[in-house]
């Protein structure tokens, strides 16, 4: 695995953690950041011993506390626009084959909070906050927000969020279904391994071609939806994993996935 500068790329086993390595910035994603987090997604997208990958922000502090407001003094437009059409973070992780769980400590603000948008799963400690505060930039959430929130929580609580600005707690994020569960902090760490452990038991082209089909769901009619099911079913039946997993059934033991 390359070293990165802004990052560290950790293997346990058959779980991946990439921790956003910016303690002192808390976290915020910079054009380094964004560009070695969609590097590291590449490398770990051809290794087959991952299987899932978590993405977190080192320290206590902040998951990612946003963007690096630095770098937006003196752009324009356009550079904006250029930036901005580059390979972008946001959609490496979304378009990543593989589960990724974001996990969430401290702030997860702006381009944070799109980040583990962006994710599969996510799993907050209580210390966790949320937001989407650009409106108090003069701004507006660019790296997928107002796209992926809406989606996630409704319209409704989705506007309110970005044109307020405001900040909401973990377990209102959980309320909203904006993280699929809340822990204590101390604990964070502990049951974010375990359920990617858990998933990273399955077969990997099932977590692929079920990933793919759940998310056929908010960006396709019910009917295209329905026959992308069909096809990656279908798929899943040309695979090894379909023989050990049917087998395994039949011989009441545990199966032994293979990838295959």
């Amino acid at each position: 695995m390359s070293s990165y500068e802004t990052l560290l790329v950790e293997r346990r086993g058959r779980v991946a953690v990439i921790t956003i390595n910016r303690p002192a910035k808390l976290n915020a994603l910079n054009i380094q950041t964004r560009a070695e987090g969609a590097a590291a997604l590449d490398e770990l997208r051809e290794d087959e011993s991952v299987r899932v990958v978590v993405i977190t922000g080192a320290g206590e502090k902040a998951f990612v506390a946003g963007a690096d407001i630095a770098e937006f003094e003196g752009r324009t437009a356009v550079t904006q626009r250029d930036v901005m059409l580059g390979r972008s973070l946001f959609t490496a992780v979304d378009t990543f084959p593989k589960p990724i769980i974001a996990m969430i400590n401290g702030f997860c603000l702006g381009g944070g909070c799109e980040l583990a948008l962006a994710c599969d799963l996510r799993v907050a400690g209580e210390n966790a906050k949320f937001g989407q505060p650009e409106i108090n930039l003069g701004i507006i959430p660019g790296g997928g927000g107002t796209q992926r929130l809406t989606r996630l929580v409704g319209e409704g609580k989705a506007m309110e969020l970005i044109l307020t600005g405001d900040m909401i707690d973990a377990q209102a994020a959980y309320n909203l279904g904006l993280v699929n569960m809340v822990v204590p902090a101390p604990d964070l760490e502990g049951k974010t391994m375990e359920l990617a452990g858990r998933i990273a038991s399955k077969s990997p082209v099932a977590l692929r071609m079920a990933k793919e089909a759940v998310k056929t769901a908010s960006r396709a009619n019910l009917d295209e939806g329905l026959r992308r099911e069909v096809d990656l079913f279908a798929i899943c039946f040309s695979s090894e994993d379909k023989d050990e997993g049917v087998r395994a059934f039949l011989e009441k033991r545990k199966p032994e996935f293979k990838g295959r």
